[in-house]
């Protein structure tokens, strides 16, 4: 996905954010604005892929605020959260191995990327959570192709979003495993936003319930191949499947070309959504296979 001059706001808009989560120190703030404001004169050009400028923003508002994780509170709200959802996302997908509960199991994970904090007009309200999940997944999903999925699910690609979220994911991956297939889950290789790292796969003891985990190699925003190791981009190649969750990911996993990919995501930002040919606040399991 290219650079959007939507895109502008947003990107501010969520370093002012960061900063304020870090500290109330006005100085501190300005400078974290102000070195995002410079990345972005420095790398903003039409054409330019979103995520690039995007990580060159983030990581200079980082380096300027001194902190290389301001959103680990935020994390350790999305771990709690996510736990606490676990047993009524388990009920709502059953135990059985099939279609349909591969099916439900996507919904439940796509509903998990309402996880995140930031985002203009969807940042999760923690005390209606449960409400807002019970509501969307008897909603279920606006773009459906999970049926199509289930003939690729030999070897598995599974690149994880948000924190707290990726804990959800595991329904997915589940479903996956019982198929048969293979399940390599790939992590931001460092803080980033509100991603998920290592650290959330060994808090919720995931790597016990994947073949394989793999980092992307650093703290790029999505996927970037340029510093992502090997190992990723073999696992790429090789694979029978990718699925990529979120808009960060999307942004650029959208811009290499790799086939079949499915994404799943809430669009929760008008660029996205209209880079995907869809409205914004739906949920979606879309497959590209050509």
């Amino acid at each position: 996905m290219k650079i959007d001059p939507r895109c502008v706001h947003c990107l501010l808009s969520r370093v002012h954010y960061q900063a304020m989560l870090l500290t109330d120190d006005t100085d501190t703030i300005n400078r974290a604005v102000m070195a995002g404001l410079d990345a972005l004169h420095r790398t903003y050009r039409q054409g330019e892929p979103a995520a690039r400028i995007s990580t060159a923003v983030h990581r200079s508002a980082y380096r300027a605020m001194g902190d290389r994780d301001p959103y680990r509170e935020k994390k350790k709200l999305s771990r709690r959260l996510a736990v606490e959802l676990m047993p009524l996302a388990r009920s709502l997908v059953g135990d059985e191995v099939s279609e349909e509960h591969f099916r439900r199991a996507v919904v439940a994970a796509t509903i998990g990327n309402t996880l995140d904090f930031g985002v203009d007009g969807f940042d999760v309200n923690e005390q209606h959570f449960e409400a807002e999940f019970r509501r969307l997944f008897d909603g279920g999903l606006d773009v459906d192709d999970t049926g199509r999925l289930i003939h690729l699910l030999d070897d598995v690609v599974y690149i994880a979003d948000n924190s707290g979220e990726v804990l959800l994911d595991t329904l997915v991956l589940e479903q996956i495993r019982g198929m048969g297939g293979k399940v390599t889950l790939v992590v931001r290789g460092a803080p980033m936003l509100n991603d998920a790292t290592i650290e959330d796969v060994e808090i919720h003891g995931i790597e016990a319930q994947v073949d394989r985990v793999l980092t992307t190699g650093s703290n790029a925003i999505g996927v970037c191949l340029d510093e992502a190791p090997s190992e990723l981009v073999e696992a790429f190649e090789g694979a029978s499947l990718i699925i990529s969750k979120g808009m960060a990911n999307y942004e650029t996993m959208s811009e290499y070309g790799y086939r079949p990919i499915a994404y799943l995501l809430r669009t929760k930002c008008q660029a996205v959504a209209d880079d995907m040919g869809l409205d914004t606040d739906m949920l979606v399991a879309k497959l590209v296979e050509q």
